[in-house]
């Protein structure tokens, strides 16, 4: 395989790659032949660091070398729809990071060009899928425990996009699309389809708030030092205008129903990776939250009234979701297991093996897409959005 992007995303996946099949038996054995990155001397260190057998400065060649039979995109928004095409159309295999572009029209033209491309598959990183406990929801759901769905409740909040972070691309709209929304938003939307099995029919209404403008530029931040040599806060560099949401709410309708509410935000003060879920039915409901993410919250509402209560689901037995692979009962998993997961299911796909959950292909991630530009646009304009209409 080879990996285009060598920062945090990078790190993560080349960590699976490596991890996945020393934890689970898989019918095809991987190869880290080629990373490439746009500092060919951080991009060399990379390769020896995390077991990558060459390094390029230019990602073209990576795509194009003979022995890759799958290109691994984990690089900004911005360039996700021509690293991927690029991919498909040398005949590659693309897993590529969420969301699936910056824009609409750029993941539309990529999950074009992957129904074009019968022979190669295509996956997006919605990690999250592979949390013992998000997938366990999933199974519970589809065996009929929660019964009729009526609410999803979801929201993920951090941080870290305070007034002091520096105009990262993040915070760039030419290069990530969106803020918050697009980061955030995109994965609990990914986890309410994937939860429930429900399609969203509409965005209600939305809020779309930039509350930091400006931001000192990165070069500028990255030289000079946060405090002077007399101790003394330095005073800020040069500025830039930072024009992608800081936070976003709205409104949805699913098919069949259900309403829910989603939140995303970079400035929740106290939440470090707040990523949380709540799904209310019929007979009971399901309630996560990634900062404990070896749980799963658990209503029965079938219980006689007087045993009726929250319980809390350990999902570290071997009887859960990828749970056995890892570690005996109670010896938790952390972040990173989420990409080994996932990138085992990638092994067991191009395998010619069922994954144990469903992995989002290009046209999965196409519909988080249009949830998200329905959004937007619900909050520009101030009116209810069909899905159906920002996907004509």
């Amino acid at each position: 395989m080879a990996l285009l992007g060598t920062k945090f995303m990078g790190r993560a996946h080349s960590n699976a790659w490596g991890a996945a099949p020393k934890f689970f038996d898989l019918p095809m054995t991987t190869s880290l032949e080629v990373v490439a990155g746009r500092d060919i001397a951080q991009t060399h260190a990379f390769a020896k660091r995390w077991g990558w057998r060459q390094a390029t400065a230019e990602w073209r060649d990576a795509i194009e070398d003979p022995m890759v039979s799958l290109v691994d995109v984990a690089t900004p928004n911005h360039v996700h729809r021509e690293q991927s095409i690029a991919a498909l159309e040398a005949g590659r295999s693309v897993a590529c990071e969420k969301p699936l572009a910056g824009t609409l029209v750029h993941a539309r033209e990529m999950a074009t060009a992957a129904r074009k491309v019968k022979k190669c598959r295509t996956f997006v990183w919605f990690n999250y899928r592979r949390c013992p406990a998000v997938a366990l929801a999933h199974q519970l759901v589809r065996e009929g425990k929660l019964g009729r769905i009526f609410h999803v409740r979801a929201s993920y909040l951090q941080d870290w996009g305070g007034p002091a972070t520096p105009l990262l691309w993040r915070f760039q709209a030419s290069k990530a699309g969106s803020g918050a929304h697009g980061d955030l938003n995109a994965h609990i939307i990914d986890m309410a389809r994937f939860i429930t099995g429900l399609e969203f029919q509409e965005v209600v209404g939305a809020i779309e708030e930039t509350f930091v403008k400006e931001r000192e530029i990165l070069d500028a931040a990255a030289r000079a030092p946060a405090i002077s040599a007399g101790g003394a806060k330095r005073s800020p560099g040069k500025l830039g205008r930072s024009n992608v949401d800081d936070a976003v709410l709205f409104l949805a309708r699913f098919r069949g129903g259900a309403i829910g509410s989603f939140e995303a935000t970079r400035l929740a003060t106290g939440n470090k990776n707040r990523n949380a879920i709540e799904v209310n039915g019929e007979h009971g409901s399901i309630a996560f939250d990634f900062e404990r993410m070896n749980e799963l919250r658990w209503w029965d509402n079938t219980l006689p009234q007087r045993l009726r209560g929250w319980s809390t689901i350990n999902c570290t037995e071997s009887v859960h979701p990828y749970a056995g692979n890892y570690w005996p009962s109670a010896h938790l998993i952390g972040y990173e297991h989420g990409f080994t997961s996932m990138a085992a299911d990638i092994v067991r796909v191009l395998g010619g093996e069922s994954p144990l959950v469903p992995l989002p292909d290009f046209d999965d991630a196409l519909q988080t897409q249009a949830v998200l530009e329905a959004a937007l646009v619900a909050a520009r304009k101030r009116v209810p959005v069909r899905i159906k209409d920002v996907l004509r």
